[in-house]
């Protein structure tokens, strides 16, 4: 492996033939003495067939990236053969949305070694052409609409590729607290380390932060200037340059701002990584290590992100220098969604004792953080309930869908349901938020009783409460905690990653 990432030539042995010889390496690396049946075989030499090699490819860039922090990769195109290709299209989603050309993941699958030969030679000889996006929306929590960009199917296929092999580097670059849209990391990592953050790090003040308009408002230029510090392979950035130039198509209307990233592209969150690893992550570490006078916790998610501080002076300055911070890349935090809060440990015990109501809440990650006790009172804990807007905004188009299944034999509408609480209770169910699991549960039972109410004339006679009970318990799972304690899983995991 040469400073380019470029694989040497080196061949990594796959296991040895079962041909005896005094000392076979598999058997001897277990303690055990050689087979007698391979003891009278002679040891021939023979040539490894093409299957049977291995170059080091993208192990060979992570170990480089890992080794050396300030190194830059000067050939990376070639590691997007048709090989990566075409694990790259079975990645994707089989039913997903089509972008402005119309091609189907079911389409594309026809004749798919030759349309990944033909794909994969007009990416290394420059011929290949990005397609502008196809605009969409869905609905954002605060009630307005979020806009997202379809990719077409080559386009979503070149992209993870592409984010395959960038992985390989960036992922031994970023902090240990940006958990969105990584490999092995998700959503409630990032609550653990939260949660256990504020109750073990004397956490008393929380400044939850959110960028208004992140993807909308990427500074392209900034982008690929932060990209060259790794990537130097001029082919990979101009790859990069045409996704982010492309535009978006809305009806026969095609528009492009200059600035930002289509969400809802593959690439697109590993770019957004990119980008706030250099203006926050590197920065918030710096900061903390140099300013804070007491401890500072951090956790990012994507563009969404809590900083916790000891002490409230910490905190001002904190959000003071974060806001110079982000308006010198193109950036500013949410007026609304930004605030600075007493949350922890000291504030709830000074509440209580005082007597003058609690401590504020805060949202993240779909749950609203809450300062109480136990049921004696006497310890502190920190209650997440799932976000009251997220759960009616759920309930509604479940009972959308239940309008437009009325008619529907029981039978398939009751495993629909028991897929959708079974995966409501895997993300929501945490310790301490039974009561919103039993108020999902309770609410589908009263959507489900009016639809099969509404199905005929007598249908209110024919559907009482005790019959819709025994249909409900038949049908749908009991409300029951599917996580365990944070601090439990979150010790655990850093034991595991120690070893």
């Amino acid at each position: 492996m040469n400073a380019t990432g470029e694989s040497d030539g080196s061949i990594v042995p796959m296991n040895p033939a079962n041909n005896g010889g005094t000392e076979p390496l598999a058997e001897s690396a277990e303690g055990r003495g050689p087979a007698r049946r391979n003891t009278e075989q002679p040891n021939l030499p023979r040539t490894p067939k093409p299957a049977m090699r291995r170059s080091r490819g993208l192990l060979g860039v992570r170990e480089a990236a890992r080794k050396d922090r300030s190194l830059v990769f000067t050939a990376l195109l070639h590691h997007l053969g048709e090989e990566l290709l075409t694990s790259s299209f079975y990645d994707l989603k089989k039913q997903a949305s089509p972008g402005v050309d119309g091609v189907t993941w079911q389409e594309y699958r026809q004749d798919l070694e030759d349309r990944i030969h033909d794909l994969h030679g007009r990416i290394h000889r420059g011929a290949f052409r990005a397609k502008p996006s196809r605009r969409a929306y869905i609905d954002k929590t605060d009630g307005r609409k979020r806009p997202l960009g379809i990719a077409s199917l080559e386009d979503k296929i070149v992209q993870q590729a592409l984010r395959t092999v960038l992985e390989c580097i960036y992922e031994e670059d970023f902090l240990g607290f940006s958990y969105g849209f990584r490999p092995r990391r998700g959503a409630h990592q990032a609550l653990d380390a939260l949660y256990v953050g504020i109750t073990e790090k004397r956490v008393n003040w929380i400044l939850d932060a959110d960028i208004e308009g992140f993807f909308d408002n990427i500074d392209r230029d900034w982008l690929v200037k932060f990209i060259e510090h790794r990537v130097g392979d001029e082919r990979v950035v101009r790859l990069i340059r045409k996704w982010l130039n492309a535009g978006v198509i809305e009806g026969t209307d095609w528009s492009d701002n200059g600035k930002g990233t289509p969400q809802g592209a593959v690439l697109s969150p590993l770019l957004a990584n990119i980008f706030l690893h250099y203006v926050f992550d590197l920065w918030i570490d710096w900061w903390r290590k140099r300013n804070a006078q007491g401890n500072c916790i951090v956790v990012r998610y994507a563009d969404d992100f809590v900083i916790g501080f000891e002490h409230e002076a910490d905190a001002r300055a904190c959000l003071e220098a974060l806001q110079s911070r982000m308006s010198k890349f193109g950036l500013k935090l949410h007026p609304t969604k930004t605030r600075l809060i007493e949350f922890g440990e000291r504030g709830w015990t000074r509440h209580r004792d005082e007597g003058n109501g609690k401590c504020e809440t805060f949202d993240f990650l779909g749950f609203t953080h809450i300062c109480t006790g136990t049921r004696r009172g006497d310890r502190f804990v920190i209650r997440r309930l799932t976000m009251a807007s997220r759960m009616r905004r759920t309930l509604a188009r479940i009972g959308e869908e239940l309008r437009h299944r009325r008619h529907q034999p029981i039978g398939p509408v009751g495993r629909w349901l028991a897929s959708v609480v079974r995966g409501w209770q895997g993300y929501h169910g945490v310790p301490l938020n039974f009561p919103r699991l039993l108020q999902f549960r309770e609410a589908i039972f009263h959507l489900w009783l009016a639809q099969l109410r509404r199905r005929s004339q007598r249908g209110k006679q024919r559907w009482t409460h005790k019959r819709m009970g025994e249909l409900v318990r038949k049908h749908l799972p009991a409300a029951k905690i599917t996580h365990p304690w944070p601090s439990v899983r979150h010790h655990a995991r850093l034991r595991a990653r120690a070893v």
